[in-house]
């Protein structure tokens, strides 16, 4: 069944609130991949990150953006729903956060070439019709040099399991919205490498990502999610996500963008 995108132009805050499902990505996931983007730049390539101009495409309602303004980054997100840049608009400056937020789409990104120093994609390649139009515009607008991080979903038997039957189909288990993912537009990441590398991307590290519960306190806490006993923001608290080994459902990695060849 093919994945609804509009459900996330859906009026009012869909993402900060937490009975809502999005808000899960900043309690849940956040944990895991905010360190590991920080000790990419920091411990890995030794980058200072106040300054760095820095993208996200398909910020939604700012849950990852204001996580890496506060590391300091000079931060830009884009998103093709006008409601969630609203959102993300109005809660950066309820706490005077200096994003600048976009609409637009990662197929055609409004940038000049080279423009920014660093650029994260995370929630959307698995999301998107064309994902190597995306990472060919996300390659276009990062600098020689630049750094791209990213997160996004391996097509394999376990994520056919535990997040689409599990967690969207099953009416006993789903917690997540109805047509949310479709499997087929999972990434494996042997794909991915090899499109990015087709943008001149270099794909430098790839790990993980996990819930930090094991099944049956996921399980149990679906169940206090589906009678009303936890909040979506609660339940990612408990879920919180690790870095693992495993690449067989959620990943992350980085790749940094081809230098042109020295003149003879």
């Amino acid at each position: 069944m093919p994945i609804d995108n509009t459900i996330y132009d859906k009026p009012g805050d869909i993402w900060w609130d937490e009975s809502q499902a999005f808000s899960a990505l900043r309690t849940m996931i956040n944990p895991g991949r905010v360190p590991y983007f920080r000790g990419v730049l920091v411990e890995k390539l030794h980058l200072d990150p106040h300054g760095l101009r820095a993208l996200e495409v398909g910020a939604g309602g700012g849950l990852l953006t204001e996580e890496l303004a506060k590391l300091g980054l000079a931060m830009t997100g884009v998103d093709p729903s006008e409601s969630s840049v609203a959102t993300a608009r109005a809660h950066a400056a309820r706490y005077a956060l200096p994003i600048e937020y976009l609409v637009g789409v990662g197929e055609h990104l409004p940038f000049e070439e080279a423009s920014f120093d660093v650029v994260f994609c995370c929630d959307v390649l698995e999301h998107v019709q064309d994902p190597r139009q995306v990472i060919a515009e996300i390659a276009r607008v990062l600098r020689p040099g630049g750094v791209f991080l990213y997160d996004t979903i391996n097509r394999t038997l376990f994520s056919k399991l535990a997040i689409i039957k599990l967690a969207q189909d099953w009416p006993l288990t789903r917690f997540v919205p109805a047509n949310l993912h479709d499997w087929q537009m999972f990434i494996k990441p042997g794909e991915l490498k090899t499109t990015m590398a087709r943008y001149g991307l270099r794909n430098k590290d790839v790990v993980g990502l996990r819930p930090g519960a094991n099944p049956l306190a996921m399980l149990l806490g679906i169940g206090r999610l589906k009678t009303g006993k936890a909040s979506y923001g609660a339940l990612g608290r408990e879920f919180a996500y690790k870095r693992c080994k495993g690449t067989m459902g959620s990943y992350m990695g980085y790749a940094v963008k081809d230098r042109p060849a020295a003149s003879p």
